[in-house]
């Protein structure tokens, strides 16, 4: 039986872009950065919550041919290449806090059903989601 998950993905077209959006602008902190020749491994995670990590990816070889990598790049920037979803404990306080460092929200905190919630975009097109789960 599965327990959990330990690692997804996110496709990026910069890693060191990402690097900064995902660690200097959300919080996230580093889990794993190396180098293996042709790709680089590098993965963040919720800082306390080192068990669910996100690979930040570049499409590319060897974990695909060149020409399905440039397909999948012109996909991100159109935000059709995926998604990740993150918990807070307030998302109206999260809301205003990464407004004030520049971020770019598609969709404000909304009252949902299951909660509060707002969306925004990383620097590629991939789509973010905040949620603040009712209690």
């Amino acid at each position: 039986m599965l327990t959990g998950i330990s690692i997804s993905n996110v496709y990026v077209l910069d890693q060191d872009e990402a690097l900064d959006f995902y660690v200097g602008t959300l919080g996230l902190e580093v889990r794993e950065d190396q180098n293996f020749g042709p790709m680089r491994w590098l993965t963040v995670c919720v800082p306390g919550d080192p068990a669910h990590a996100i690979l930040l990816e570049r499409p590319a070889p060897p974990s695909m041919d060149e020409a399905t990598g440039e397909k999948l790049r012109e996909l991100i920037t159109k935000g059709a290449a995926g998604w990740v979803g993150f918990y807070t404990d307030d998302c109206r306080k999260t809301y205003e806090d990464l407004k004030a460092k520049g971020v770019e929200f598609t969709q404000e905190p909304v009252e949902q059903n299951y909660g509060i919630d707002c969306g925004l975009r990383d620097p590629f097109g991939n789509q973010i989601r905040i949620a603040q789960p009712k209690i």
